[in-house]
């Protein structure tokens, strides 16, 4: 009698990836879930009878072996399980016969050979390797999401934005997660063979969630992206400059060499791209104020010099305007119960967690908890989002540096923490996941927990040179004393009166409030400078000095303005965008209050319009317009427009010159859609006067 042989083999792609939520994957090769059976047809060269040996091989890795776990045999009549993995036959008819094959919900994630044996024959079929990824609609899976709406959000959305601006005007930046498009799922297949993950790990999304978070940036393992916050972009794209992964991703497949450059959001964008793909529920987040805090004490000095004016090179940390991390999705099998749900993961390289630049996974209830002693990265993470800022003003005395505090501010650090809202196009807040309210109980008890284990240093200035002099009004109160109110209830604001258009004067104001009865002198310092996100300075735009006189409870309206010549060449020759920093400082003279307050905001620039059908059918062309007119009165040089729409149009650059004062662009291109359902087009103007504009439109396929 003949020997049994297959013949062929038919992964049935269509059928399972419906079931499998896998059919966006822009692949030839069979992607599917762990945890949830899939169907594959066997054909063979004659009728399967009772004593034919056949087995469904399944290998992952270099060399695998049964017993290491990495080759899995399974038998449909003689092994149905092995090693959490289940396999039965559907139907046998003639020269066919389809199985269904259930992997384990801990199986490890990657890429899996095929082998069909028969005795002592082995078939390979062609396109033999199949993807195995995270199944957050699987209930045994770590990575389980309850909610459809939830899933398909954090896990199915390729679309979404990233909240950026400062707290004071919060904008959501467009993003194209991509995690569908050609290449992407390879790329992210390659970074975890980089990783070197073992097997075991591979089953736990917390060690595949860190080990991404060390190979997005390019430090310590050339990993995806490089990252450069100096102002100096040549030799590769500006952070700016991206409007999604996808280029990025496939670049760095192609090259398997770093791309140039990122920042947070970038970073963060692309961070988002890779869980997902994975299957691992992911967000992007936007913390507002974040501190960069590099000792650990919960505390970030800022310093001022006699004008007001904030001075870079003092401090090692730093606030930023915002940074942007992820949170992903799971359950923590390795912490104590109550930790489940989101983690924290950062793969801008900060600071070095277990040598490397990663961070993360961190439970956010563990944040809001005060339990920072638990891994991965809790007190980074709790600082970024809680530490206290402290104003010091340097004066030269007798040509010594002399610190003076002249304040703290206790609620200004961590707030609007925002993501992308589930299934709307908005920004929902989630800073209650990540703190309790100010000043409630639960906060209190939160705070004195962290304190048990971060020690808070004393109150001593911790600039570079501050060890020189030391002032002696400066006492040793740890870091959890609250800003007590003053007795002249002493109240600061900054405001635009006037849109803050590039090319016209900025016009500020500061607003000064007292509330408690007596006559009080009020000496008012006042500073705008310009700076990056990170809170670097980049220039000094004006000051302004006055002594004012408040009557019990009143108010005044000091105004700050600034000519647009003492900003826009610093504006045109910088590649990031920059924001409008005001500080104000006040004194009381009759009690020595005093009050710090700053506040940054962005420019406002004209929009741009895109004009496109509502709806478009799949394979047939349609034109999609741009326009955009200059509404500010300076030109804008060097005009480039980015346009990119997932399943439409392919990321594309135009050059479109200069567009002088009052002109208006017009550019179309044509679409061709290649794939069904609700699609985006994005596209985002820059120039060398500004950065910052993009716009969205959807279309139905």
């Amino acid at each position: 009698e003949t020997s049994l042989r297959a013949t062929g083999v038919d992964f049935l792609k269509s059928q399972n990836t419906r079931e499998h939520h896998t059919d966006g994957y822009n692949i030839k090769n069979l992607v599917v879930r762990r945890g949830h059976p899939f169907h594959v047809q066997v054909s063979l060269n004659r009728e399967l009878k009772a004593d034919d040996k056949l087995s469904l091989r399944f290998g992952i890795g270099e060399n695998p072996m049964k017993i290491r776990g990495s080759l899995m045999s399974l038998k449909p009549e003689r092994e149905p399980e092995f090693h959490g993995w289940k396999i039965s036959v559907v139907k046998k008819g003639g020269k066919e016969c389809l199985l269904s094959v259930t992997s384990s919900p801990n199986a490890p994630v990657g890429k899996y050979t095929l082998n069909v044996k028969t005795g002592a024959n082995i078939y390979k079929p062609e396109n033999g390797v199949i993807y195995l990824l995270f199944n957050p609609w699987c209930k045994d899976d770590a990575v389980f999401m309850a909610d459809e709406a939830q899933r398909k959000e954090y896990v199915l959305n390729d679309t979404g934005y990233i909240y950026v601006g400062s707290s004071f005007n919060i904008y959501d930046r467009p993003w194209n997660f991509g995690q569908f498009e050609e290449h992407v799922l390879d790329a992210c297949m390659y970074l975890l063979d980089k990783s070197k993950l073992s097997l075991a790990h591979r089953r736990d999304p917390s060690y595949v969630a860190r080990a991404m978070s060390a190979l997005v940036n390019a430090n310590d393992d050339s990993g995806v992206l490089m990252g450069n916050w100096s102002g100096n972009y040549r030799g590769g794209t500006a952070p700016m400059d991206w409007i999604g992964s996808v280029t990025i991703l496939q670049q760095y497949y192609k090259t398997k060499k770093p791309v140039s450059f990122g920042q947070c959001w970038v970073f963060a964008g692309v961070l988002n791209t890779v869980m997902r793909c994975l299957g691992v529920p992911s967000r992007c987040v936007s913390n507002f104020n974040s501190a960069h805090d590099t000792e650990e004490n919960l505390r970030v000095d800022t310093y001022v010099n006699e004008a007001g004016e904030k001075l870079n090179s003092m401090s090692l940390d730093s606030i930023w305007n915002f940074h942007v991390w992820n949170d992903v999705w799971m359950k923590r099998t390795d912490l104590p119960n109550g930790f489940d749900g989101w983690q924290a993961i950062d793969s801008t390289p900060q600071e070095r967690s277990e040598e490397r630049f990663q961070c993360g996974p961190c439970p956010v209830k563990a944040v809001r908890e005060g339990d920072v002693y638990l891994p991965y990265d809790a007190k980074f993470v709790y600082a970024e989002v809680n530490a206290d800022q402290v104003y010091w003003m340097v004066r030269k005395v007798n040509g010594r540096n002399k610190y003076i505090k002249i304040g703290t501010e206790t609620r200004d650090i961590g707030r609007n923490i925002s993501t992308k809202a589930v299934g709307q196009n908005k920004r929902e807040d989630i800073t209650k996941e990540y703190k309790y309210p100010e000043g409630s109980k639960e906060e209190r008890k939160s705070m004195e927990r962290a304190f048990s284990f971060i020690r808070p240093s004393e109150m001593v200035p911790r600039s570079n040179y501050a060890s020189t002099v030391m002032e002696n009004s400066i006492a040793t109160h740890p870091v959890a004393l609250r800003e007590t109110v003053t007795k002249s209830g002493l109240h600061l604001e900054i405001t635009n009166t006037e849109p803050l258009h590039p090319g016209n004067p900025l016009e500020l104001a500061i607003t000064v409030k007292t509330s408690t009865p007596g006559s009080w002198t009020i000496d008012l310092i006042g500073s705008c400078q310009l700076q990056y996100y990170t809170g670097k300075v980049q220039a000094n735009l004006g000051t302004m000095k006055e002594t004012i006189n408040l009557q019990g409870k009143s108010e005044m309206q000091i105004p700050l303005k600034i000519a647009p010549d003492a900003y826009m060449k610093t504006l045109a020759s910088v590649d990031d965008e920059v924001l409008i920093l005001v500080t104000a400082i006040a004194e009381v003279k009759e009690t020595n209050d005093k009050r710090t307050k700053e506040t940054s905001m962005r420019f406002q620039y004209p929009p741009i319009t895109v004009q496109m059908p509502e709806i478009a059918r799949l394979n047939d062309e349609f034109t999609c317009a741009f326009i955009f007119k200059n509404k500010l009165n300076v030109a804008l040089e060097n005009c480039k427009l980015l346009v990119e729409g997932l399943g439409l149009f392919k990321m594309t650059t135009f050059d479109q010159g200069d567009i002088m004062p009052g002109r208006i662009m017009k550019s179309e291109i044509v679409c061709t859609p290649t794939r069904l359902g609700d699609k985006k087009i994005v596209a985002k103007l820059i120039s060398n006067q500004m950065k910052g504009i993009s716009t969205e439109k959807a279309i139905t396929i």
